[in-house]
């Protein structure tokens, strides 16, 4: 029998886990530090965006065959660790994403008030790390840093009404926290143009669909028109959203206003009390022929009570495995870390492409892995990991134990929503009586 474990239950870990439970002679364990599964699914695609979430079914099913099973509630390094893994597994795959927001190093950074994405989407997604993070959305405005569809997840999220997120999972302490919200101006900031927007097509669209928000763009950002002949075809319906805000102003109560060519370069607040952000300097830019952007010396002011970072993400270090600091990623050839250690997904190439990306990339490990493995050399596996984590007191979640978990979270659920997501461990524990 070989043994394989996957650490994480995002997509990369279950695409790769698909790929290797159709292989014989094979046990795989995919284990996750909380007692739910599916990562980014369940706690970094919007709540509004229900069909993108439905992929999690896929990786129902994966679970559910008989050599694969999920080991939750069980924390790699501290609960377990690499070595012993690697001891216990022919193979041991990395698929920990990168749930860390990489960091905004601007003068004011650290001020109450300013917060990265990861932070603030797993608080409207029920987290539990960012269950408490009572973002402050009192006053009237709000920047939001970066060109990529979180902005505009983040920016879409901060201007709805209730009544538009019927039918999604966003959590109770969200769903009344921005019912009561006073913000009323969003700025989305990029660096650079409208050309060089990491935006799609349908997420830029549904800005212009929202009760209560208008998005706006200034004409004299846009390019000739003509220069948009030489975009992909993807990246020319998303600039063509853009020109249509430009062209159609709405008048609506909330504003969402596409800063481009805004470099932030400092963070203000006040001077007594906590020191909580008042707003964002921004200086403006212009490319050069590589398209790089460069300050002009340019600056105005955005007044903001909230600015949230969406200028990327890191996989978090683990001791002992090689990893590169300037990506944000282990450190791999190809996805090869060490003899019986891999990374996939964001964990292996760094924070780039969507949920589908990672299809292909857990087939290409999978079958890595399988070669290198060839006929498995005989190690303890899964009877090996349970007599160490039952020597140490730890009691796995199991996928049975997960599908009570989601009947609680169903059957809690506001009519017309999917679920009513637990937003602690202790809860999501409780539900299967510990």
């Amino acid at each position: 029998m070989r043994h394989v474990a996957i650490v994480g239950s995002g997509p990369a870990g279950y695409y790769t886990a698909e790929t290797l439970q159709k292989a014989d002679d094979i046990a795989i364990d995919v284990i996750d530090r909380l007692p739910v599964p599916y990562g980014l699914i369940r706690t970094g695609v919007a709540p509004d965006h229900q069909s993108i979430k439905a992929v999690s079914r896929r990786y129902e099913g994966v679970a559910l065959t008989d050599n694969v099973r999920f080991v939750g509630h069980v924390a790699v390094g501290s609960d377990v660790g690499i070595d012993e893994l690697t001891d216990l597994y022919d193979a041991v795959v990395l698929a920990t994403g990168a749930p860390h927001d990489r960091p905004l190093a601007i003068p004011g950074a650290d001020r109450p008030g300013v917060i990265g994405s990861a932070a603030f989407v797993g608080w409207y997604n029920g987290h539990p790390d960012f269950a408490d993070l009572n973002p402050p959305l009192d006053a009237p405005g709000v920047a939001v840093i970066g060109n990529g569809n979180v902005a505009l997840d983040v920016a879409r999220i901060l201007a709805k009404t209730p009544a538009e997120f019927a039918g999604s999972d966003i959590v109770a302490h969200a769903r009344e926290a921005l019912a009561a919200s006073g913000v009323r101006h969003i700025h989305i900031l990029g660096r650079r143009g409208p050309h060089q927007i990491a935006m799609t097509p349908k997420e830029l669209g549904e800005l212009g669909h929202l009760e209560r928000a208008s998005p706006r763009v200034d004409p004299a950002d846009l390019p000739q028109e003509g220069d948009d002949a030489m975009l992909e075809p993807g990246m020319r319906k998303s600039v063509t959203h853009l020109r249509s805000f430009a062209a159609n102003p709405v008048a609506k109560p909330v504003t969402i206003d596409f800063d481009f060519f805004a470099m932030p370069v400092a963070i203000e607040g006040t001077e007594s009390g906590n020191g909580r952000v008042q707003r964002v300097i921004v200086e403006k830019t212009e490319l050069d022929a590589e398209l790089r952007s460069h300050g002009t010396g340019e600056r105005y002011a955005i007044e903001a009570g909230l600015v949230i970072s969406c200028i990327g993400y890191q996989t978090p270090p683990i001791p002992g495995v090689p990893y590169e600091h300037g990506r944000g990623r282990f450190a791999n050839d190809e996805g090869r870390i060490l003899p019986g250690l891999y990374c996939v997904g964001w964990a292996r190439r760094g924070p780039s492409g969507t949920i589908g990306t990672n299809k292909p990339d857990g087939m290409h490990i999978a079958e890595m892995v399988l070669a290198d493995i060839g006929r498995g050399a005989g190690k303890a596996g899964r009877p090996g990991l349970d007599a160490l984590l039952a020597s140490r007191g730890v009691t796995p979640v199991t996928f049975r134990d997960w599908r009570r978990i989601e009947d609680a979270e169903v059957k809690a659920a506001l009519d017309g929503n999917p679920r009513e997501k637990f937003t602690s461990v202790e809860a999501m524990l409780a539900a299967i009586g510990r």
